[in-house]
């Protein structure tokens, strides 16, 4: 009883300052001046939470027992679901992400999506690694062949994206991530054309599609070094973070983002083994999301899961506000 009241105190204070953190700081606007209003009420709620708790969060599979294979298996251990499901458009799986993150957000959930491709804009993960885009200037020169070939492939998820807006679906979306490791092909083109591209994506989805339920989040890998020549600008993302498998809730790597200054939430949005709810308390990601199959299975005990969805200061699926 304990737990559930001081979480619905929380849920008052968020309605009370839906337009400021409890610590009394103003939230800070989305990027796109006319994000539509569940991104806008979204953003705002996790605005008010960084810092006083950290929400859990999943990557799905879709190949092993069931396409609920992650989160039922939190659920068997914890007796909980994770606030948020991580999703991916990975060889163009489009409709499945979407039927299912629709299913998610009328569930009660977050919805984060991300995409591993190919330079052309297709297959998964081998493909993000081992295609190169071979003539940058040239691909990121309006006019040109090689720039509307970009342009295509990048509109496959524009469309998959403006599906999710039309059924009221806000999206954290988390493209082109771990830019800075340099091993997918959009970071191998070096930190000046990965700008270019992150701006030219932004762009591209905020003004020609008019994707207004797009929370912009700006992924880095676990490297921590050199960041300032990575990001792409205040105006074109709302959320920063990182992410590590090297266990723990990596305090060194969250005050490298936070030496960005840039005021915004930060997240770490991938781990393998869990942080403890302790080292949350210390180094304040505003979320935690474990990759999926054995990432989760075989690096997280039940009893920890069990202690971690248990503690007051993670936020799960059954403790988010409604937001739809």
């Amino acid at each position: 009883m304990k737990r559930k009241a001081s979480v619905c105190i929380v849920l008052v204070l968020v309605l009370l300052m839906s337009s400021c953190s409890l610590s009394g700081k103003r939230a800070p606007t989305l990027s796109n001046p006319n994000a539509d209003e569940k991104a806008r009420a979204v953003y705002e709620y996790l605005c008010s939470v960084e810092g006083n708790g950290c929400l859990s969060a999943q990557q799905e599979s879709t190949w092993m027992d069931s396409e609920d294979y992650e989160t039922d298996y939190v659920f068997s251990a914890s007796g909980k679901y994770p606030a948020m499901r991580g999703f991916d458009y990975m060889n163009d799986d489009f409709d499945g992400v979407n039927r299912r993150a629709l299913q998610w957000w009328e569930k009660g959930g977050l919805v984060t999506v991300c995409w591993h491709t190919g330079a052309d804009f297709s297959g998964a993960w081998d493909e993000a690694m081992n295609t190169e885009i071979t003539d940058w200037k040239a691909a990121l020169t309006e006019g040109t062949p090689e720039n509307r070939k970009l342009l295509d492939g990048m509109d496959k998820a524009a469309k998959a994206l403006s599906v999710l807006r039309d059924r009221g679906v806000p999206v954290l979306w988390r493209p082109f991530h771990e830019f800075d490791g340099a091993w997918f092909w959009w970071g191998k083109g070096g930190a000046d054309n990965f700008v270019k591209l992150w701006r030219l994506m932004y762009e591209r989805y905020t003004e020609h599609w008019k994707l207004d339920n797009l929370i912009w989040v700006l992924g880095f890998s676990h490297n921590g070094e050199q960041i300032k020549k990575w990001y792409p600008g205040d105006g074109y993302c709302d959320i920063v973070g990182a992410d590590s498998y090297d266990g723990g809730a990596q305090p060194e790597l969250y005050e490298a983002v936070k030496k960005l200054h840039t005021g915004k939430p930060m997240c770490f949005h991938e781990c393998g083994a869990n942080p403890t709810a302790d080292e949350l308390r210390q180094t304040p990601w505003l979320w935690f999301m474990t990759w999926h199959t054995e990432y989760l299975t075989d690096n997280n005990s039940r009893e920890s899961l069990m202690a971690l969805y248990e503690s007051d200061f993670i936020i799960t699926l059954d403790e988010l506000p409604d937001l739809r």
